[in-house]
């Protein structure tokens, strides 16, 4: 018996980074690469790209759906109707601190030969693990932890270990 093909996490990480943003009072946004499928004012796409602001103080009639994210929203004092592919979408973030996730690119912008199916199961041991490491000196492994950060100071940095 085949179980079904799971569907992508896609829309429901983008609605999950949006209630985040919502809230912590950021606004969220969307960078999106355009193409025939996105339903944006052309005049406003920079590079294949347009950044859209998916606040709900933006946006009227906001819909983060499984398919489509749709809304309308204002774009030089003209109201238009805004249809994106969720596929489409390369990244969600907050405006004011950047934080949020990207997404692989759509699949016709990848190079040529480069798939995006599952990857093949990887045995336990050599699963690949991402470690947080410090880039404040002098913070070992034997070192007492130290008191919370004050603000202004360096921010802990994602390493990669194989």
């Amino acid at each position: 018996m085949n179980a079904p093909e799971p569907t992508t996490t896609r829309p429901y990480l983008i609605r999950a980074l949006h209630e985040w943003c919502t809230d912590n009072g950021f606004t969220p946004h969307v960078a999106v690469r355009v193409d025939d499928s996105v339903q944006v004012p052309r005049e406003y796409v920079n590079d294949g790209e347009i950044v859209l602001n998916v606040g709900f103080d933006a946006t009227s009639g906001l819909q983060l759906g499984n398919d489509y994210i749709e809304f309308k929203a204002r774009f030089g004092g003209k109201p238009r109707d805004i249809l994106v592919p969720v596929g489409r979408v390369v990244a969600i973030y907050a405006r004011e601190n950047g934080q949020g996730m990207a997404f692989p690119p759509p699949v016709d912008l990848l190079p040529e030969g480069v798939s995006v199916a599952a990857p093949e199961p990887v045995a336990p041991d050599a699963a690949r693990v991402v470690q947080l490491v410090s880039t404040e000196p002098g913070q070992e492994d034997g070192d007492p932890p130290r008191p919370p950060a004050t603000p202004g100071a360096t921010r802990p940095a994602l390493k990669r270990v194989k």
